[in-house]
């Protein structure tokens, strides 16, 4: 990974890797995923959402705002 990418957010779970991934461009907030997850054990591993550096605290306010009203729902 370049050293403009910076580690927004990770977590074990497919969908919410994807619901972020889809916020954060739908806020013109370019994203990378990373899945390190082991193919042969899926529960083993995680997925890292990495964006521009200078996009970084952007993104960790709307993933912020995502996380607490998923919470709340």
């Amino acid at each position: 990974m370049s050293k403009n990418w910076s580690l927004a957010y990770t977590t074990t779970l497919d969908y919410r890797a994807q619901m972020i991934k889809d916020l954060l461009k739908d806020h013109d907030v370019e994203v990378a995923i990373i899945n390190k997850k082991d193919s042969a054990y899926v529960l083993v591993g995680e997925i890292e959402i990495y964006v521009l550096h200078e996009k970084l605290i952007t993104a960790k306010h709307l993933i912020k705002s995502f996380l607490e009203n998923e919470k709340s729902d």
